[in-house]
């Protein structure tokens, strides 16, 4: 770590001092923003990759350790130790809850579940065989429609309201989206269960029978829930900070982040895995997949290995890896797609060459495979990520909305077009 205050940047004759900004922990970080007013130039950062675009006491990550902290928790000590709901309060507030306070929230959640009646409506309106993550972005952004008297971006308690709803109601949503496209109707939540069951009883339970659930698969939907809960600033979570700078409502915040997780290089990788896994088809073809993907020629690459983050092995899939196996092992699914995840985890935790450049298995791979097993169709994979992801989402828009310095976003660019050119008609 550096012990700079100040760097020092020339540009022609003149030069400009700009600060040095410590964390807690990571990389130190030259202030710029008084760069162009001092010199005329821009910075030039394809994808942000070396630009801190906010501060923030969320999330931190070192993807050389493998090293994922939720308000300074190591992931592993809260999938070990918590639950979704706990975790939800925790990046919300900041601190872990007490025994009342979690009770609190939990009722507060459950308490405002229900969709409005006139969602049915409203999703009627999409084709029978729409992406559910259509439905679902659409159904949040609609939200705003609902609540437009309590949208006072000014007061703390109609902010905090917002997010508990959208934790609250982002799985009935999910779960009426699914049950639409495969023709069923609609399940209320039931206010008796937890969080996951009741998200699980409104995406399976069906009027004639009632739902028995495995308390496996609960928590293996659980954990899962927690270890996509953030992610620092991703593409999604920077677009929710990006939408909520120009002081949009958090329900439209919130569907901006839905449309950006949806992208296969982001929640949609997983959905990816799966239908790779289908084009594999057989444990016996997986020898070839994997020489493909040594093949540097071959354009044929494998989903759900590696990460643009973690350089290592990624913290979270380590614990998801353990869950895996034992809800394989709980529920004795006999799929011959998931035979072939398992020969290519073989494969790439043994071979050299994934080894030797940790291109190890993923969250997405392990999270892919577990949505499987418990049948949830590959279109719900992303919305499934989107339920994880919403504590985190509120929670930067929590934070943003009373950061001293947030401004809107306003990113530069490098012009490469025509210069300034007179109009002439041919």
């Amino acid at each position: 770590m550096s012990e700079l205050d100040q760097v020092t940047l020339t540009a022609g004759e003149k030069s400009v001092a700009l600060p040095v900004l410590k964390p807690t922990l990571g990389n130190d970080c030259v202030d710029i923003s008084k760069l162009t007013k001092e010199t005329g130039l821009f910075t030039y950062d394809p994808g942000f990759g070396a630009t801190a675009s906010c501060k923030s006491a969320i999330t931190y990550i070192d993807g050389d350790k493998g090293v994922l902290l939720y308000r300074g928790y190591p992931i592993d000590q809260l999938a070990a130790k918590s639950s979704f709901t706990e975790v939800s309060y925790l990046l919300m507030n900041g601190e872990l809850p007490s025994s009342d306070e979690l009770s609190k929230f939990e009722h507060e959640v459950t308490h405002h579940t229900m969709m409005h009646e006139s969602l049915k409506s409203f999703l009627q309106g999409f084709r029978h065989d729409a992406h559910p993550m259509a439905m679902l972005a659409a159904s949040v952004a609609s939200l705003s429609a609902f609540y437009h008297d309590t949208l006072d971006l000014n007061d703390p308690e109609q902010r905090r309201l917002a997010a508990i709803r959208l934790i609250a109601k982002m799985p009935t949503l999910a779960a009426a989206a699914h049950r639409y496209t495969a023709g069923q109707p609609i399940r209320y939540p039931r206010n008796n269960l937890s969080y996951v069951e009741r998200f699980l009883h409104m995406m399976f339970e069906v009027p004639s029978e009632d739902l028995e659930l495995s308390p496996v698969v609960a928590k293996a939907m659980d954990l899962l829930f927690i270890l996509h809960a953030d992610h620092e600033q991703n593409a999604s979570t920077s677009t929710v900070r990006l939408v909520g700078s120009t002081g949009a409502n958090p329900y439209a915040s919130v569907a901006a982040g839905i449309t950006a997780l949806w992208g296969p290089a982001h929640g949609g990788a997983n959905e990816a895995v799966l239908k790779q896994l289908a084009e594999i088809g057989d444990a016996k073809n997986v020898a070839k997949a994997v020489e493909r993907a040594k093949d540097k020629n071959d354009p044929f690459r494998l989903m759900g290995f590696g990460h643009r983050v973690y350089k290592n092995f990624d913290p979270r899939a380590k614990i998801i890896r353990e869950m895996t196996h034992k809800v394989l092992g709980e529920l004795g699914v006999n799929d011959p797609l998931l035979e072939v995840a398992m020969k290519l985890e073989e494969a790439a935790l043994q071979d050299d060459y994934f080894v030797e450049r940790k291109l190890y298995p993923n969250v997405d791979f392990y999270s892919g495979i577990i949505y499987k097993a418990l049948k949830i169709p590959t279109e719900m994979f992303t919305v499934m990520f989107a339920i994880g992801r919403t504590p985190g989402w509120v929670a930067h828009w929590l934070e943003q909305q009373v950061d001293p310095d947030a401004r809107i976003g306003r990113p530069r660019q490098i012009y490469t077009g025509s210069p300034s050119r007179d109009y002439t008609k041919g």
